[in-house]
């Protein structure tokens, strides 16, 4: 093989399109743009969303709720998941997260819910429980931790 036999695979490279060339080309005279009008100039057109002056819909349409910016996110899991564990585990966010249990760790943490049975006696520590969560892990004969 030599330098000068090297060439694009075959449909790698499409010729460009020759416009205004003469009308047997088929994009001779407008080159395509139809006649006149705003979107036959040069860096004509409209931007998207124009309805030509008329009020827009994104306009015409209301607002719709808020976003609390003060709102506290956490990792949420409910008691019914630390029935695959060993009596006696220590159970804290990293460890769910390995076991593939919750997925990433909120900003302010994890909190354990009340929902499901829990028959295991384990160590929860998580930033926050709910009053169910704290019954069914302290009648279980687990302990509750928080951080």
């Amino acid at each position: 093989m030599k330098i000068n036999d090297l060439r694009p695979a075959d449909g790698a490279v499409k010729s460009t399109k020759r416009l205004g060339r003469g009308t047997g080309s088929g994009t001779g005279k407008t080159s395509g743009k139809g006649h006149k009008g705003q979107w036959a100039r040069s860096g004509g057109g409209v931007r998207p969303g124009f309805e030509g002056g008329q009020m827009p819909l994104i306009r015409r349409i209301p607002k719709r709720g808020f976003k609390n910016y003060f709102r506290k996110e956490f990792t949420t899991v409910n008691v019914s998941a630390f029935e695959v564990f060993e009596n006696g585990t220590v159970i804290t966010a990293e460890l769910l997260r390995d076991k593939g249990i919750i997925g990433k760790v909120e900003a302010y943490g994890l909190k354990v819910l009340g929902n499901g049975e829990l028959t295991k006696n384990v160590t929860v520590q998580a930033n926050k429980f709910t009053q169910s969560a704290v019954e069914k892990i302290e009648k279980a004969g687990g302990k509750v931790e928080v951080l």
